[in-house]
């Protein structure tokens, strides 16, 4: 079928102005009413700094939670793909146990607050685990090649533990979520498409790999992708251990400049700058893996 295009009306454009109405109405009245002193011009230079040691430009506060941002994204959304990704496959399985457990992760993780998982993970892999398996030895008596490495994929060494904490706790609470939306994509595919590998002679784990999974990831790619997103969102929560995350900068920003409206605002912009390319990106796989005969 032919796609529709959309195109601007009178009621897209009465709504624009009235969206832009109450920006500058908001505006108004936190000058007015707060009588708030607005100063943009020093945000710049919390984005990033020229340093005179090295000669050269270098992130500052806000820029360096950014990227703290999306290191834990990346890992966290990795991990939770994995999580997810069994889980669902141990849900639609034959086996008791397999669907046993994965039924009580999903159940466990949802339903649990996640600042009460955080502290559970903080406490339990930074001061017990991380211990046991010796990661703070390795960090501390790692060489200058190894920190370096950490420091550009993961965090500040001194930090390890934290992060890996972090990490951990949003990949299970996001596991979950993805772990569903995987099982419904499984379960969409059409059964007639199990007998047919069935009677070709395929096992299991071939049938998943190569007929099952693509069609139902195709399926799910959207709630997919408003799942990393909202990952993308959630690692906020991280702040309350100190990963200096963009939130986590923010305040503490905040707290020695005073500059509560920019700084905010800033990091919005930032968490869009990171969101929006995530959906047109995803928008514009779904056109392209859309097939002819499909409604759009």
């Amino acid at each position: 079928m032919l796609k529709s295009r959309r195109s601007s009306t009178l009621l897209d454009v009465i709504l624009l102005l009235l969206l832009l109405a109450g920006i500058c109405f908001a505006g108004y009245r936190i000058t007015v009413g707060l009588h708030y002193n607005w100063n943009w011009s020093v945000i710049p230079q919390y984005i990033i700094r020229y340093d005179a040691d090295s000669g050269r430009w270098i992130a500052n506060y806000l820029l360096q939670g950014l990227l703290t941002t999306i290191r834990l994204s990346f890992w966290a959304g990795l991990l939770a793909m994995v999580f997810g990704l069994f889980m669902a496959i141990a849900r639609t399985g034959g086996s008791v146990l397999g669907h046993l457990v994965s039924r009580c992760y999903v159940e466990l993780m949802r339903n649990l607050p996640p600042l009460v998982l955080i502290f559970i993970f903080y406490y339990f892999l930074a001061d017990q685990l991380a211990l046991f398996l010796g990661i703070d030895e390795f960090v501390r008596t790692a060489s200058e090649q190894v920190r370096s490495v950490l420091s550009l994929f993961f965090c500040r060494p001194e930090q390890f533990s934290a992060f890996a904490a972090a990490t951990l706790t949003l990949a299970l609470f996001e596991g979950a979520y993805l772990a569903e939306i995987i099982r419904s994509g499984i379960q969409g595919v059409a059964s007639q498409q199990w007998e047919a590998a069935h009677a070709l002679g395929l096992t299991r784990k071939h049938t998943l790999r190569y007929i099952i999974l693509p069609q139902a990831f195709r399926q799910i790619l959207p709630t997919l992708a408003g799942q990393f997103i909202s990952l993308i969102k959630d690692s906020a929560i991280v702040s309350v251990i100190s990963i200096q995350e963009l939130s986590y900068q923010g305040t503490q920003l905040m707290a020695s400049t005073y500059l509560t409206i920019e700084v905010w605002v800033t990091i919005s912009l930032m968490y869009l700058l990171l969101t929006l390319p995530a959906s047109i990106g995803v928008s514009w796989l779904e056109q392209k893996w859309q097939q002819p005969g499909d409604n759009s």
